[in-house]
């Protein structure tokens, strides 16, 4: 059987892990706040009004792409590009190419950060491997212009950073849901966790930290996030009304293998 990600990339074991998964949605939820399409997001009301039920939807088509045979995968990124042509016919307005290009750079790019944050660093190959694979999702999307090696993708990464990023009402308003769904203490553990993940400039801009908190607790979760205690912290994170999806998140050794 053909698979979209061949079994055996490290694409399927950075998205077989429910601790990497949700780092790089942390660095994302953090990145769309500040991009200047926010508002393309904020058009249907799903994202203010229910960002984490938003987070996992996003997250199971990722999952049907990463882990999916190569015709699924196909139907599935097909999908993504009718619902995205509703919401134009709805708008009566084009989703900018630039626009759908930092999606599919965020994904690359907190992808890499976040293993390399939880786990280990990728080689030059395994950089390059998570970039031909996302490449090639922009590519079956028909977004123009999409990198599909890592230097040539890591130049327009950061010039896309410089040029698209920028503040504004809808930053405010978005961390505000953040806030309310989530609570206190889970916002400052977001807050933390985006700081530790997000490029320097995505982190000025929000006036995130170093997110020193979590750093200091990266050693302990080595050792120790096979153990039930360290499972039990990674889903109080969230609250408890996902934790199954939390825990679906993980997907068995075997199979991301």
């Amino acid at each position: 059987m053909e698979y979209f990600v061949p079994p055996g990339s490290v694409v399927r074991t950075i998205w077989g892990k429910a601790d990497t998964i949700l780092f790089i949605f942390a660095g994302a939820a953090a990145e769309f706040a500040v991009n200047k399409a926010v508002d393309w997001l904020y058009f249907t009301g799903r994202l203010p009004a229910d960002p984490l039920g938003r987070l996992f939807s996003t997250v199971e088509y990722a999952r049907q792409i990463v882990f999916a045979e190569q015709h699924a995968a196909e139907r599935a990124i097909d999908t993504i590009v009718a619902i995205h042509a509703g919401v134009e016919a709805q708008r009566g307005q084009r989703i900018p190419a630039w626009a759908y290009r930092d999606v599919l750079f965020m994904l690359i790019d907190y992808s890499i950060r976040a293993y390399e944050a939880l786990e280990r660093p990728l080689t030059a190959a395994e950089k390059q491997e998570v970039v031909a694979v996302f490449g090639r999702v922009g590519q079956r999307m028909g977004i123009p212009e999409v990198p599909l090696t890592y230097g040539p993708w890591h130049a327009a990464r950061q010039q896309h950073l410089r040029q698209d990023l920028a503040p504004s009402r809808y930053t405010t308003d978005l961390y505000r849901q953040y806030r309310r769904h989530l609570g206190p203490v889970r916002y400052r553990l977001l807050r933390a966790a985006q700081g530790l993940i997000v490029p320097p400039l995505v982190r000025q801009l929000l006036r995130l930290g170093s997110g020193w908190e979590i750093r200091r607790l990266l050693p302990l979760y080595h050792r120790t996030q096979h153990l039930g205690p360290s499972r039990w912290a990674r889903e109080a994170l969230l609250p408890t009304a996902y934790k199954a999806q939390i825990q679906a998140l993980d997907v068995v050794p075997a199979v991301a293998a």
